[in-house]
């Protein structure tokens, strides 16, 4: 992004096998890289900054694409609503965003994709070889427009601000659908729908939703079992001298939602979208439990534990502290629900023990 973000390291390598078509996928098997949507955005010692992270974006306007589709179900507005013009083949892809790029290679259509953002390298592996890399912030358009694209989907993040970096591709004729970070589980749904309507894999993208919305419906029933509900801190970023506050969210994020549908409790709950607080607040607070994502910061779950001050927070001294997994977490898309089962196996292990 504009700050240091862009180059600091948020861990995660993907390996995939290779999958073609609409109808092959296979499951991650290592991780390693930087990914654009970390919730933790900052400078070389982590300083965070909601400007800085595709997480925070919120959404510009909540319109669902495939209610506006044409007679050939291709959308013809995009998820804010611009209206768009998708060609009836779609087979030269560009991903502007790591959430984007991974539903497309779930999708099977990994080998369709001609250039991803510099934070989809993630997913270089089961990429195309030689495939082109751009800054979703300032990519350079007339490169973008070289490679002939049938479609490029940009994420919230790429227009923070106001200003829309695409425009040079849309007025050279490119078909820019713009996907804003969602901030709940239906919306995601919405986003995948959308791709998989845009991308002529509608029936996949069905059964990948179908699959995300069932796994969200098991926690859930799980979840609202739960009587004795534990409170959680979600630390998004560690507090330093630089930046001495915790980046966290409240409710309206897809972040709340999992923790509440696992049946605890999101200890700043009570306020709205993604926010900071001091270190101060948060020990005040008095979690029973510490979930974190980040991981910039090798044994992070450590780290934590042995902060000065936090000794006799509830989670410290139960040695309840968590790392669940950032791109699955960080990143909006039908994997989040892959994170929110992680975090349900370590909240309460005796009642997920055989969830899976």
């Amino acid at each position: 992004m504009r700050k240091k973000m862009l180059t600091l390291t948020l861990s995660v390598v993907m390996a995939f096998s290779l999958m073609t078509g609409c109808g092959k996928s296979n499951e991650p098997v290592s991780t390693e890289t930087a990914t654009e949507e970390a919730a933790a955005a900052t400078t070389e010692t982590a300083d965070v900054t909601e400007s800085d992270t595709e997480i925070a974006a919120e959404p510009e306007t909540e319109a669902s694409s495939q209610d506006a589709a044409d007679d050939s179900s291709k959308p013809t507005t995009d998820r804010s609503g611009n209206s768009i013009s998708i060609p009836e083949n779609v087979d030269r892809i560009i991903s502007m965003a790591p959430s984007t790029t991974r539903f497309l290679i779930d999708l099977g259509l990994a080998d369709k994709i001609v250039a991803i953002d510099t934070n989809s390298y993630a997913y270089i592996e089961v990429l195309p070889t030689g495939v082109q890399q751009f800054d979703m912030m300032a990519p350079d358009n007339e490169a973008l427009v070289a490679l002939k694209p049938d479609i490029i989907f940009t994420s919230g993040m790429s227009s923070f601000g106001g200003e829309d970096v695409f425009q040079p591709a849309r007025d050279a004729g490119i078909c820019v659908a713009d996907i804003p970070s969602s901030t709940s589980f239906d919306e995601i749904a919405d986003d995948l729908s959308f791709i998989g309507a845009a991308t002529g894999c509608s029936e996949k993208a069905a059964e990948l939703i179908n699959e995300f919305k069932d796994k969200i419906d098991q926690v859930k029933e799980i979840g609202s079992s739960i009587t004795e509900k534990k409170t959680i801190l979600f630390m998004i970023s560690l507090p330093s001298a630089e930046y001495p506050s915790i980046y966290t969210f409240g409710k309206g994020t897809y972040l709340d939602e999992m923790i509440t549908d696992i049946g605890a409790v999101n200890v700043t709950g009570d306020q709205e979208g993604w926010i900071s607080i001091s270190e101060e607040e948060a020990i005040a607070m008095n979690p029973d439990v510490i979930v974190t994502n980040i991981n910039y910061v090798e044994d992070v779950v450590n780290t934590i534990k042995n902060s000065t001050g936090w000794e006799n927070v509830n989670a410290i001294k139960n040695d309840e502290v968590y790392y669940i997994d950032a791109d699955s977490s960080n990143q909006p898309n039908n994997h989040t629900v892959d994170a929110m089962i992680e975090m349900a196996e370590q909240v309460y292990p005796d009642k997920f023990a055989d969830f899976r």
